[in-house]
């Protein structure tokens, strides 16, 4: 070996810094995959029940007959709606029907909005835009690749206490094997008297 050449150094014995870094890797993967799929899961999920819900809706035209007045979200309600004003809509066909309907803020009388009603004509909740949907993906997701990042850290490392007991096992066996005839001491449990 000349002056100019430096041997590939691994830290610690046996790489352990290599073994590291692929465990991480490891982990990394395992999470990213489970929260993928997860994720994934989720969406499609959500998909299959906003299409559900959709089918089951109808939009209308409504006629204000009062002013919008600002609602309180009700009990189980999913967002603030902001306003609400007392309307009329037709549905089934020929049929009238009034309540009191969301409306952007400040929605004057006799001015016509789009409602959502079910199949008997009740005003219902308008489908999801997405955003709950995606929400709900991400957060599912993230949960996900976190529980399983863990589990797999969690594994990964008994594993190596686990390798690592083995080792310094045998090694404190070599040693009690070898070191005698390197310290010239007798054995333990030998009569050298």
């Amino acid at each position: 070996m000349t002056v100019h050449e430096q041997p590939i150094r691994r830290s610690g014995p046996s790489g352990r810094d290599v073994h590291g870094r692929i465990a991480v890797v490891v982990v990394l993967v395992v999470a990213l995959v489970c929260g993928a799929v997860t994720a994934g899961l989720l969406w499609t999920t959500g998909v299959r029940a906003d299409r559900a819900y959709t089918g089951r809706l109808h939009r209308v035209t409504a006629t204000t007959t009062g002013p919008a007045e600002p609602s309180v979200p009700q009990a189980g309600q999913d967002g603030w709606p902001g306003a609400a004003a007392p309307a009329v809509w037709a549905y089934p066909k020929g049929v009238h029907r009034s309540g009191t309907v969301e409306v952007p803020p400040r929605t004057p009388q006799g001015h016509t909005v789009p409602v959502w009603v079910d199949a008997a004509g009740a005003p219902a909740r308008p489908p999801d835009n997405g955003t709950e949907r995606v929400l709900t993906s991400f957060c599912g997701g993230v949960a996900a690749a976190g529980t399983a990042g863990a589990v797999a850290a969690g594994v990964l490392l008994v594993m190596r206490r686990r390798t690592e007991a083995r080792t310094f096992a045998a090694l404190d066996r070599e040693w009690a094997r070898v070191e005698p005839v390197w310290s010239g001491r007798p054995r333990s449990g030998t009569d050298n008297d």
